[in-house]
């Protein structure tokens, strides 16, 4: 049978983007459909936009640092968010066309459009244009989504965020992920008087414990109000303010709302069930370890698969994609070891592998772990402590997990990540001689045990 292309792409996020160059370049005839910016979430309200903004908010935390190094009149002076906006969108247009022209190079035709699919082999335009596929690859990404109480749509999601004319007065974030977190954190950096809602008793469900004492701390020790086991129950319109009810009955007005409640698969209307392809529960598209549907012509990459929604991920799981069924290296990712960091300020989190919540009910583990004042911030005089753990298997030796709480935790993991997914043990932690002073020496000078968690007895 003849198609018209060997390969079509819904989506021009970070997982699309990559399977489609990569195809492209085994020299696969190869089209993509975006509905909107090229680069997706990431690139344009996500990752990049984010980590820009959480620069800018640190600013008047590390002038406060330099005071206490002796520049008696540092100060972050005013912030613009209007001279902050125009290079801030300078950059995501950069990037939207370099994503754009990457893809051009390599040969892919692109549709500005959205796509939607009409059958295994199939997919129908927005314009009412059809074209055939021997494979299609869905990387439509995730979408923020609204808690379903009254009156959600008064508030914002996080995308609205990089849209914003002007920062708003006081601000109330619901929700204890990282985007809330994140977001928490900019926008009290930025002079906002920000609250965060949630209903856990501490923020970043599903991290290490401790990783999520100090984070719930360090937020409200930055001046963020935190609200814990409480969640607003309905929004309402008061003049140019939104009024927040709470689940306690208590009523705030407010000049903005951002829900950071979570997101979800983004497959409403494309058309999947018109091929038979099974999604799960949540909406996202089912997919086995090569990224394949039920439908052997279709696979999805990226958030729409609800797997590990990061970036990185995404590409990888593209890439592979793309190594098999048109590079004739077959080859998967493995999600089981995949390294994430929360951006917050001053300190980050950052985690790979087993959390000792994990290492508690699988025993057999031993947990090294480490909290000091890192000396930097220390002379300026900040209480601040650093945390660093890590959970190693007691017959193996090999090191499980790693979990940090400090500057720069993100740059941190990235490195500790490698020798933990090439299978190093603790003795070879221990072999490497310390670079001194620095944050990252503590990962190979723990030499003791803190704890251990036994094995549970044989049944």
């Amino acid at each position: 049978m003849s198609f018209d292309y060997d390969l079509f792409v819904i989506g021009g996020g970070s997982g699309g983007v990559r399977a489609a160059r990569i195809s492209a370049g085994y020299g696969a005839k190869v089209a993509l459909a975006e509905e909107s910016r090229m680069g997706g979430t990431c690139v344009i309200r996500g990752c990049v936009p984010k980590k820009l903004m959480v620069f800018a908010s640190a600013a008047p935390a590390e002038a406060a640092q330099a005071r206490g190094f002796g520049w008696e009149d540092a100060t972050a002076g005013n912030f613009s968010w209007d001279a902050f906006k125009v290079r801030l969108d300078a950059e995501l247009n950069r990037l939207e066309a370099a994503y754009t022209k990457g893809l051009e190079v390599a040969g892919v035709n692109i549709f500005h459009q959205r796509a939607h699919i009409v059958g295994p082999h199939e997919v129908e335009l927005a314009d009412g244009m059809r074209v055939s596929a021997k494979h299609i690859l869905i990387a439509a990404g995730g979408r923020p989504y609204l808690p379903g109480i009254p009156g959600d749509d008064l508030g914002m999601i996080s995308d609205d965020l990089f849209l914003l004319d002007r920062l708003p007065g006081r601000v109330l974030v619901v929700g204890g992920g990282f985007i809330a977190c994140e977001f928490s954190t900019i926008l009290n950096g930025l002079g906002v008087d920000t609250t965060l809602v949630y209903r856990g008793d501490k923020v970043l469900r599903g991290f290490d414990n401790d990783l999520r004492e100090l984070l719930t701390m360090q937020l409200a020790d930055s001046g963020i109000h935190v609200r814990l086991k409480q969640n607003p129950a309905r929004l309402d319109k008061q003049g140019d303010q939104t009024r927040v009810t709470f689940e306690d009955g208590k009523v705030e007005d407010f000049d903005a709302v951002i829900f950071a409640t979570g997101r979800a698969p983004y497959t409403k209307g494309l058309g999947l069930e018109n091929a038979g392809v099974t999604l799960a529960p949540n909406g996202a598209v089912a997919v086995d370890e090569w990224s394949q549907t039920n439908i052997p012509s279709i696979f999805a990459v990226g958030d729409v698969t609800d797997r590990v929604n990061l970036t990185p991920v995404a590409i990888r799981e593209g890439h592979a994609f793309a190594d098999t069924i048109f590079g004739n290296k077959p080859h998967n990712l493995d999600h089981g070891l995949v390294a994430s960091a929360v951006y917050t300020r001053p300190h980050e989190v950052a985690s790979i592998g087993m959390t000792e919540d994990e290492a508690i009910q699988r025993g057999g583990v031993e947990i090294y772990d480490t909290r000091f004042r890192p000396m930097k911030s220390l002379f300026a005089g900040s209480d601040a402590r650093v945390m660093m753990k890590l959970i190693v298997d007691e017959a193996t030796r090999k090191v499980l997990g790693c979990q940090i709480f400090g500057p720069e935790a993100g740059e941190l993991i990235q490195l500790v990540a490698i020798p933990i997914t090439m299978g190093a043990t603790k003795e070879d932690f221990d072999l490497t001689v310390a670079v001194h002073p620095t944050l990252a020496e503590e990962l190979v000078t723990m030499r003791q045990p803190s704890r251990r968690h036994e094995a549970p007895a044989p049944a």
